[in-house]
């Protein structure tokens, strides 16, 4: 496929998809687009100081008058919001909006304690399926499309967030939610899906159940794959477009600023752009909470400028990533965020060195002989935490190879990484499948 120009996104306007969202926004200038931000920043700062007790006790104790904000600088003087504060005002205490005007809750699965739960007025309901839409439409979906999204449905984001925005987009939905792998795989083949949109892991588990059943999914309709909802690397990337057959887009969103959708890829698969127009991005060093310099790694931080119902100031999402406001070629102004590496909370010390789970992954995924599926086993061994890789050997590998394997993987980890580790070798099969977001870390560390 080639690469689009900053002549498509004219093209893509008279596709039809603006029967269904309005494109416009996406190519405005830097400075027309940085004024929109200020506009929407000041205030969505009054919705929070007049709304919500917390936003407005933390603005006082800083001295911060949201009406005195003059210029986007003054956003560091902000403070920062954290997902502890929604679950410390569980369940409705950050509403900027009574349950009148509410017309959908959704929520986190409240699995190491209380849950997050998040609010969408009608207002955000429509902004969230425009920004679907939108990032569903530079992906390469069309109007017309069949979209099978195998996202969970419920109080996780990811499935309504995809349907809606799909919907949006003049697409054809097919609900399938996670689950029934070897339904959706019938699914796909019999109802044309054109796009695929799942987390990457559960892709590649389609892949496989697939090819045990005889089925040839590279020989689908499906050409646009839009996966999200964990980090991957791009050897996992290549691994899908191989065995799918796809033009594989990741997408970003969480569900305390919005869900997916926040931002995403377009074709040039060269950063996912943020959607500048409804947040504003920061990138912070995690330890000084000074800005880094474009380009550089840090913790990317969120405020939300068009959320009625639950809106966010300078939200710590410890995401690790870079930013770039270059042009990208495709002809989008908005920056782009350049992958995202891991979470600063994800982030392993191993005698000494930094590692996040996609580093490994990285090496991992395509080498001979092991699947594409791993887990990394954390444990304390005297004063020093160790690493145990579990990694899986490929249909029709030899046990007597698994050694040899083990001792493959391990230089290549240390080569690349800079850690030593353990190495084991699973039979096909071993390593549990995610209908959702993978396990990629057992941490069996002791706790406290």
């Amino acid at each position: 496929m080639r690469a689009t120009t900053s002549s498509d996104v004219g093209v893509m306007r008279d596709s039809g998809a603006d029967n269904y969202f309005d494109q416009s926004a996406e190519t405005m200038s830097r400075d027309s687009l940085l004024a929109l931000q200020f506009e929407r920043l000041r205030n969505t700062l009054l919705n929070a100081y007049e709304n919500v007790e917390l936003h407005r006790s933390r603005m006082k104790q800083l001295g911060v008058d949201p009406r005195e904000v003059r210029t986007m600088d003054d956003v560091r003087h902000l403070p920062f919001t954290y997902k502890t504060d929604l679950r410390d005002h569980y369940p409705f205490g950050m509403f900027a909006r009574p349950l009148t005007d509410v017309v959908r809750l959704h929520a986190s699965s409240g699995t190491t304690g209380r849950a997050t739960v998040v609010a969408y007025t009608r207002a955000d309901i429509a902004t969230w399926a425009d920004l679907m839409a939108r990032s569903l439409h530079g992906a390469g979906a069309r109007a017309g499309d069949v979209v099978h999204n195998a996202y969970g449905y419920g109080l996780f984001t990811g499935g309504l967030g995809a349907h809606y925005g799909a919907e949006r987009l003049g697409a054809t939905v097919v609900p399938m939610s996670g689950g029934g792998t070897e339904r959706q795989i019938a699914l796909i083949m019999d109802l044309g899906a054109d796009v695929l949109c799942a987390t990457p892991s559960y892709a590649l588990a389609m892949a496989e159940v697939a090819e045990q059943q005889g089925v040839d999914l590279r020989k689908s309709k499906l050409r646009v794959g839009v996966f999200g909802a964990e980090p991957w690397s791009d050897a996992m990337r290549v691994e899908i477009e191989e065995r799918l057959a796809v033009k594989a887009i990741d997408i970003y969103g969480l569900s305390e600023i919005m869900g997916p959708g926040v931002a995403c890829e377009c074709v040039a698969q060269a950063g996912l752009h943020g959607w500048e127009d409804h947040f504003m991005f920061e990138v912070l060093d995690p330890e000084t909470q000074q800005a880094v310099v474009e380009g550089d790694a840090g913790e990317l931080v969120i405020t939300t400028l068009s959320k009625q119902a639950l809106p966010m100031l300078r939200y710590r999402t410890r995401d690790i990533t870079r930013v770039t406001t270059a042009p990208c070629e495709c002809g989008r102004t908005h920056l782009r965020i350049l992958r995202i590496t891991g979470r600063s909370d994800d982030m392993l010390i191993i005698r000494g060195v930094n590692v996040y789970p996609s580093q490994i992954e990285s090496v991992l995924v395509g080498r001979p002989m092991i699947a594409p599926h791993y887990q990394l086993v954390v444990e304390r061994r005297g004063t020093l935490d160790h690493v145990t890789i579990e990694v899986e050997a490929s249909m029709g590998v030899d046990a007597e190879a698994f050694p040899s394997i083990s001792r493959d993987v391990a230089r290549h980890v240390k080569s690349m990484v800079g850690i030593s580790t353990d190495v084991v070798v699973k039979l096909p099969g071993e390593i549990p499948r995610s209908q959702g977001k993978a396990v990629r870390v057992r941490d069996l560390r002791p706790k406290g």
